[in-house]
């Protein structure tokens, strides 16, 4: 009776399971060998891509992105105010030409910006009156006078507050 419970064991179970494994690995190479059909390919360069660019481009002068060597926001106001115009010319010059979706994208990208561009531009201007005060006016301790807030190297906060002015 012990003799009908015998456990068959397959001897050769360790190489099934490596050739399956290699075949697997096999399967994912191929996979991954395979090009992307849309790996190193560009966006189209069309109206969106252009208002992308501008967009970005204010936003990053108004301190959405951080200076990668020192971790802190820049601020470039006369650049956000350039990119933003340039979307303004944009707009102008292109209209009758758009789409709708064109259009209405246009218009909110603008809308967004100019928005966050008076928020900005009133947070900077708090900030370099409340340095001036601190520093004493014209003439005043270290980092006040003429140049207090703006100029100076970009890789250094030029204020307190950690943000970063270009000079």
């Amino acid at each position: 009776m012990a003799d009908e419970h015998k456990l068959h064991i397959d001897s050769d179970w360790k190489a099934q399971a490596h050739a399956e494994m290699e075949r697997l690995a096999e399967k994912e190479a191929a996979k991954s060998a395979a090009p992307d059909p849309n790996e190193g390919e560009l966006p189209p360069a069309d109206f969106r891509a252009l208002v992308g660019a501008f967009a970005s481009q204010a936003m990053m002068s108004l301190g959405a992105y951080a200076d990668p060597q020192t971790g802190r926001p820049v601020i470039d106001i006369m650049g956000a105010q350039y990119a933003i115009d340039l979307l303004g010319v944009l707009e102008e010059k292109s209209k009758g030409n758009r789409t709708e979706e064109e259009s209405a994208e246009l218009t909110e990208v603008l809308a967004h910006l100019r928005a966050r561009f008076v928020q900005i531009a009133k947070l900077v201007a708090a900030q370099m009156q409340r340095e001036a005060a601190s520093a004493g006016g014209l003439g005043g301790g270290l980092g006040g006078g003429l140049g207090g807030g703006l100029g100076g190297n970009a890789t250094k906060p030029a204020s307190p507050s950690g943000l970063i002015f270009p000079g």
